[in-house]
């Protein structure tokens, strides 16, 4: 009982801060430190080997701990997460932890002390962890806090496990699974001969040109022998489209306002969307370079929102049918290739987005298409924390910052650009920040799927959990020129390769194309693009192989902005012809110095802007300028804000003939400065 009587003296000698600094940090904040004269003999504590492997890795796992005094108030408060919000209710939880320790006087003196040091152990080592979920109640951590790790939910994996679970016979999930037309089953299904494979890198590439009523022009193309086009029905109903349960019910609540025609007989889908979704379907690569933050870029994200939950519900639930066959199998009946319903890890969809608000947007969107208008809610875990992680503050963007409306399109909400976060659905529950090999959906940005493959030479890498992609969503791929367009060819090198290791999977359940490193051939890729970029062109070319073909929208630019320029200046445009695109580059810049510059290196040509897409070639022309000591100045993307200041005074004013400008600082920032422009 003298224990029980100091640390309850202990409890109530602390004020709520003193408690809450207790259970954040470990230990009382160093201004209420009591100081003994005497020095404190330090007492060892001898820890259990079920302790050493339940904790995270340490270094000081072999060597004895030191524990003090308040370690041992720490482990107290174990089964008190929750600070009392008054005395009465601090009394309570005492009384609690009283009548706990009486039920526990039956224990020797041996055990308990060992329970203590391990519970001791357990409660310093999952600080980072307490300090996450205050952070995802809406707390702000202190100053002095580290950042939090990634954090993972590993609470829910029984619940979510494919392995698991079964097919729940009142909702009938699989009933759409059996018939043939079923695109899905269709593409699955569909078996690839070693003779096709082989003859792919020499096969030329067939193409065929449609014209779509609301897409334009169209250009269907395979290298695998047979290719079919077709054209859109003037009319689509739900029921033709196979729809997962419950999206066929959902799906017009959540996409109302795009729906078009009159009330009675309304199409579920806009013009665009009726098309696009046509085309998905058929589990056909697309590339569509017409997509707008302004115009169109909502009804896209709705689309294939609704095509990429619509795949992992069914391949879902053919799994758990599967399961519910298996289990009422009679035993010693030996297994047939009817149960090979998976690939080599879990992860079905990957969907690569610019900024969190983006992945905010489709986590809602996947929650809508759940509940639609039903009373029933969706069972989301750890939604309050992914609101707190991927919303943003209001109050936190600057109140006089005046920017173009497609400005404020691309750059709303949280631009944080570097996350991951994996999510896991099963029938109608949703976890999120799943562990990525037990997720279906995978949503990050290029940057935060670089981090985690990593490059040659890195020891913690991983890339086994891209192996099983079925379909990939690259939207806005525009906007990651302005990042780092490596990332994305990085993150195209490594998708569907053969894992390393092989996560627990059961072989007898894996299509016999995954293990014939033939998942590219069976991988969706829908690419979606504001312009016609050689590059994302090039993403498209060579790296979707699937074997139902590709299609790409090729509509001839219309009237260019340079129409609209209210200003009369005067637009002149030099053409060069380099001898191959090798030396190309310096073909250009030799020609710009040679060519061009002259022509405004007069005093009489002040307030020249040269605006440069590339910051290679801005560092070339930047050195080129001071080497021939020219009146200059430059910005760009990494420029601190009062040197962009000083540079745009001096442009303004005429004390610097020139400015030098990257196209990213103009796409991020979009400060304009006045004076005539080459690039």
């Amino acid at each position: 009982m003298g224990k029980r009587v100091r640390r309850r003296q202990l409890l109530s000698s602390l004020t709520k801060k003193q408690k809450q600094h207790l259970r954040d940090f470990g230990e009382e904040h160093p201004f209420f430190d009591r100081v003994s004269g005497k020095e404190a003999k330090p007492q060892i504590c001898q820890l259990s080997e079920s302790s050493d492997t339940s904790n995270s890795e340490s270094e000081s796992e072999s060597e004895p701990e030191q524990v003090s005094g308040y370690h041992k108030l720490l482990a107290t408060l174990k089964n008190a997460s929750e600070e009392e919000e008054d005395e009465e209710e601090e009394e309570e939880e005492e009384d609690s932890v009283d009548d706990a320790e009486v039920n526990e006087e039956d224990v020797s003196e041996e055990e308990e002390t060992a329970a203590e040091s391990a519970e001791m152990q357990e409660k310093v080592t999952l600080s980072a962890e307490a300090e996450e979920e205050n952070h995802g109640d809406g707390e702000t951590p202190g100053e002095s806090q580290k950042p939090p790790a990634e954090f993972t939910d590993a609470k829910h994996e029984a619940l979510f496990s494919l392995e698991t679970n079964f097919l729940e016979e009142e909702g009938g999930d699989d009933c759409s699974l059996k018939v043939s037309q079923d695109p899905f089953v269709h593409h699955v299904n569909k078996e690839l001969k070693e003779k096709e494979v082989q003859a792919l890198p020499t096969n030329p590439k067939t193409t065929h040109r449609l014209k779509w009523p609301t897409l334009g022009q169209l250009v269907f193309s395979s290298r695998f022998q047979r290719m079919e086009t077709f054209k859109p029905p003037k009319d689509v109903d739900l029921k033709s489209l196979h729809l997962q349960k419950p999206l066929g019910s959902t799906w017009t609540k959540t996409n109302g306002q795009f729906m078009s025609g009159p009330q009675k007989s309304r199409c579920p889908f806009s013009p665009l969307q009726k098309e696009l979704f046509l085309l998905m379907n058929s589990y056909r690569d697309l590339f569509y370079p017409e997509r707008t933050a302004l115009g169109n870029g909502e009804e896209i994200r709705r689309v294939y929102c609704l095509h990429a939950l619509n795949h992992v519900l069914k391949a879902n639930a053919r799994v758990l049918s599967n399961n519910t066959r298996r289990r009422s199998q009679k035993p010693g009946l030996s297994e047939d290739d009817g149960f090979r319903d998976q690939g080599l890890t879990r992860p079905k969809v990957l969907m690569v987005v610019p900024f969190r608000e983006a992945a905010l947007r489709l986590v809602q969107l996947f929650i809508s298409l759940f509940e639609g208008d039903s009373k029933k809610k969706v069972v989301v875990s750890n939604r309050k924390r992914f609101q707190s992680e991927y919303g943003s503050d209001p109050e936190e963007r600057p109140p006089n910052l005046k920017r173009p409306e497609d400005y404020e399109a691309v750059f709303v909400g949280n631009i944080d650009d570097h996350f991951r976060i994996g999510v896991a659905v099963l029938q109608r529950s949703i976890r999120l920040y799943a562990p990525f090999y037990s997720s279906d959906i995978l949503i990050a940005s290029p940057l935060g799927l670089r981090t985690i493959i990593g490059g040659e030479g890195v020891k913690k890498r991983d890339c086994d959990f891209l192996s099983s992609i079925e379909l990939l969503i690259i939207d806005q791929a525009d906007i990651y020129l302005m990042q780092n367009w490596e990332h994305v060819l990085h993150l195209m090198d490594h998708m569907n390769l053969l894992p390393l290791d092989s996560h627990g999977v059961d072989f007898s359940r894996v299509r016999m194309w995954s293990l014939n490193n033939w998942a590219r051939f069976y991988r969706q890729t829908l690419l979606f693009g504001a312009l016609q970029d050689a590059q994302i062109n090039s993403v498209f070319n060579r790296f979707c192989v699937n074997l139902e073909g590709q299609v790409a929208v090729r509509n001839v630019p219309g009237p260019g902005s340079i129409s609209h320029v209210l200003a009369q200046l005067p637009h002149v445009f030099q053409r060069m012809d380099p001898e191959n695109l090798a030396t190309a580059i310096d073909a250009r810049f030799n020609f710009f110095v040679n060519k061009i510059l002259p022509q405004y290196r007069d005093a009489i040509m002040s307030h020249t802007l040269i605006y440069v897409p590339s910051y290679f070639d801005y560092v070339r022309l930047r050195n080129y300028f001071k080497r021939e000591e020219l009146n200059f100045t430059h910005i760009c993307e990494y420029t601190q804000k009062p040197a962009v200041s000083r540079a745009r005074h001096f442009f303004l004013q005429g004390e610097k003939q020139f400015l030098l400008l990257t196209e990213r600082f103009h796409f991020y920032k979009r400060k304009v400065a006045p004076g005539r422009l080459s690039s």
